[in-house]
């Protein structure tokens, strides 16, 4: 059996072939192509008809080589979205999740509702980029698109729209949005109509592995091929990473790696109290009446916001440069909070490194090596932080960290974090988005029983690398240092008072 995910990213696309075959899972990547945003005026958009053009690229890609797809899926980054209008057209390009639009936003609408009133609802963690505030700041500005709307998409459905017609909205990336009550399983009407949005624009929810539809006729004139089933998989790419963790038992931890970090574990009911509000972590619809608690950190962006200030100056280095420069950088020189809402937008981000380090009193790290250096530290020192929370949410222990996504390929950052939390890390499989997009396809057409035999197959099929704990002293020390020179406990602590 031959199934098509197409895995999007925000910086990349990819189209990917998978195959079982004698009980191991094939991947071959088919296509592959840049995910740029648009600026255009003091706007920031994604460019989601040549999104749909390489989608299509990717299937003409299939027929090329003879193949006969067996379904096709979707998966994507979360809250960004497109309204439909009366005509079943797309009103407008979607706004892209950094851009301005929503500046301040998050603090209007909290003070109107409350963060305990939102939270008890959704049990989704404060980010001021979240759906229901971009919403929310196109009531404010009196946008005629959303005047006009008729349907919300978000971006995996809307994409899956254009090539169906079926519009559809998908769990995993509806609880993404602030606006669907996870305690109810439905969309939130009070919370929509709080922020001045009719409801009827929401659609039906359906659960990953769904039946969405098939090619429509016109997608299958246009390129010349059949019609082939469309499933919803977990259409949030961190729920489709969840799926590919290859873990032996339900108790684990995880770490989506990549643009974004996303740590935490699976869990059957969201874990909506106090203290999770106090310490923004949020609840995420997954794959098989699951949640994700976690919580999501910057990430990799800044080391790649770095990379491209340095090639606009001039300076090209490739990651693997990157990597070993840091390497040969002096060791706990200065730290970070990667989640400093200094480092969201994009721009200079050597000189915001180098701002937040004397903002807090530290000397400016100097040279690329350094920089590099100070930023995979600091992820890894906050992934600990936020390891040793998901363990006190949760109520449980963990005896390691799993670790998916193509920020895997760093092995210095695995090896780092595996010090850092002081327990073993286990890296793999790198394309786990793409791989969980394509056993909930198996599992909805009966290939693959359920979710634990997908991992199990998912474990037998893909390299998993173990990093042990090492300098164990050193990184205590240095996790100390991180604390204290960021202040995160004492943030913490302060919401928690």
């Amino acid at each position: 059996m031959t199934i098509l995910a197409y895995d999007l990213g925000a910086s990349s696309g990819r189209a990917l072939l998978g195959r079982l075959n004698n009980g191991k899972i094939e991947v071959e990547e088919l296509h592959r192509f840049p995910n740029d945003p648009v600026q255009v005026g003091d706007r920031l958009h994604w460019d989601i008809l040549r999104l749909l053009h390489e989608l299509k690229q990717g299937l003409l890609k299939v027929k090329h080589r003879g193949i006969t797809l067996d379904s096709i899926a979707i998966d994507s980054w979360a809250v960004d979205f497109g309204l439909i209008g009366s005509s079943g057209e797309l009103l407008g390009n979607p706004y892209h999740y950094r851009d301005h639009h929503t500046d301040g936003v998050m603090e209007q609408v909290v003070e109107e509702l409350t963060k305990a009133r939102i939270f008890e609802k959704t049990g989704i963690q404060f980010l001021p980029f979240n759906t229901i505030y971009q919403l929310a700041a196109l009531k404010k500005a009196d946008s005629p698109i959303l005047r006009d709307a008729k349907h919300f998409l978000m971006i995996p459905d809307l994409l899956r729209y254009f090539l169906t017609g079926e519009m559809f909205n998908e769990l995993s990336n509806a609880t993404t949005t602030q606006l669907y009550n996870s305690v109810t399983g439905s969309w939130d009407e009070e919370l929509i109509r709080a922020i001045g949005i009719s409801p009827e624009m929401f659609g039906k929810v359906v659960q990953p592995g769904a039946r969405a539809g098939s090619l429509r006729p016109s997608v299958c004139e246009e390129l010349g091929i059949e019609p082939v089933p469309v499933y919803a998989a977990a259409e949030h790419d961190t729920g489709s990473a969840v799926a590919a963790v290859p873990a032996l038992n339900p108790s684990f931890a995880y770490l989506s790696c990549g643009t974004w970090s996303l740590m935490g574990t699976e869990v059957h009911e969201p874990v909506i109290n106090e203290l999770a509000q106090q310490l923004n972590f949020t609840n995420e619809g997954g794959a098989y009446g699951t949640f994700r608690l976690l919580k999501n950190i910057m990430g990799l962006w800044i080391l790649q916001e770095c990379r491209r200030s340095w090639e606009r100056a001039g300076v090209s280095y490739s990651f693997p440069e990157l990597v070993k420069l840091a390497d040969e950088a002096k060791p706990f020189a200065a730290f970070i909070d990667p989640d400093d809402p200094l480092f969201l937008r994009p721009g200079d981000m050597p000189a915001r490194v180098a701002e937040y380090c004397l903002r807090t009193g530290q000397s400016a790290p100097e040279g690329a090596g350094a920089i590099v250096r100070c930023i995979l530290e600091s992820l890894a020192l906050k992934y600990r932080y936020v390891f040793e929370l998901t363990e006190q949410l949760s109520g449980q222990s963990f005896n390691g960290l799993h670790m998916v996504g193509g920020g895997i390929q760093n092995t210095l950052l695995c090896k780092w974090t595996a010090n850092a939390i002081g327990k073993p890390v286990w890296a793999g499989p790198v394309e786990g988005s793409a791989i969980g997009n394509m056993v909930v396809q198996w599992i909805a057409s009966g290939e693959i029983a359920d979710i634990w035999e997908a991992r199990k197959v998912i474990r037998e099929s893909f390299p998993v690398d173990a990093y042990e704990p090492e300098q164990r002293a050193e990184w205590e020390h240095a996790y100390g240092a991180f604390k204290e020179k960021t202040g995160i406990a004492k943030k913490a602590n302060t919401n928690i008072s």
